[in-house]
């Protein structure tokens, strides 16, 4: 689990709440109306703007940064120290046999397999990279579009309470309670962007740059491999990826 991005939220949303009790009556921030206009509206401009696949893949990759677990690339490292390892043990051709659920690492082990060429293995991390900066650039704008999207519905249901409490003018006592049930849409909107969409975005896209350093640390070991699969080489080289301080060589 990440639990800074746990953590942020859980915060947020306590201090904000914390505020609301603090200062009295709690019924009067609820405001059903209000919650359908943004989440509703937000939802629906969303589904406008894109296809429904590119929708569900965003929310499950929103999901994801709350349950998945990180890889350092320290550890990424290690991982092609180990194929290094089993390549200068048992030879090239063992590393086809090698399991792991990533399916880069998979293929950078295959490419090391078949002896591949150095160009081979540059133009594939740049096909990599790209391909995976543009998916990961939709699901990011997704939660960007409704971070827009939220306020501006908050907006839209303040202006229909303000339409709905001038036609009240006669009833001086029913203003200041119209008056809050208007604003209220707009901090419906200004929290959801805020504290949800807006912050899941920006963690997406560190997660991208993450995932960009893990490509250049195993196509980059795969070169190093092919040229000499001695570990202590190859771990030497890709050490210059991780941050003097967290480098750690996991002797196994």
């Amino acid at each position: 689990m990440d639990i800074a991005t746990f953590f942020g939220i859980f915060i947020g949303f306590s201090l904000v709440i914390g505020a609301i009790f603090l200062g009295g009556a709690v019924d009067i921030f609820i405001n059903i109306p209000g919650m359908m206009i943004v989440l509703g509206g937000t939802f629906a401009s969303t589904c406008v703007n894109f296809p429904i696949s590119d929708i569900l893949k965003a929310l499950k990759a929103g999901f994801h940064i709350f349950t998945r677990k990180k890889v350092t690339p320290n550890q990424v490292v290690n991982s092609m120290v180990r194929i290094a390892e089993i390549s200068r043990r048992e030879g090239l051709l063992a590393l086809e046999h090698v399991e792991t659920d990533n399916k880069v690492l998979k293929k950078a082990c295959q490419l090391i397999a078949d002896n591949a060429d150095a160009n081979l293995i540059t133009e594939t991390l740049k096909i990599e990279i790209a391909s995976l900066k543009n998916r990961h650039s939709i699901i990011q704008d997704v939660f960007k579009k409704m971070g827009n999207y939220a306020p501006a519905f908050g907006m839209i249901g303040t202006l229909i309470g303000l339409v709905q409490m001038l036609t009240k003018l006669e009833d001086p006592a029913a203003i200041g309670p119209a008056m809050a049930v208007a604003i209220l849409t707009t901090f419906y909107g200004a929290i959801m962007a805020n504290l949800l969409f807006l912050p899941i975005a920006g963690k997406l896209k560190s997660r991208t740059l993450e995932e960009i350093l893990h490509l250049n640390i195993i196509f980059e070991g795969a070169k190093s491999i092919l040229e000499n699969n001695n570990p202590t080489f190859v771990y030497e080289k890709l050490s210059s990826f991780v941050a003097p301080g967290e480098r750690k060589y996991d002797r196994r």
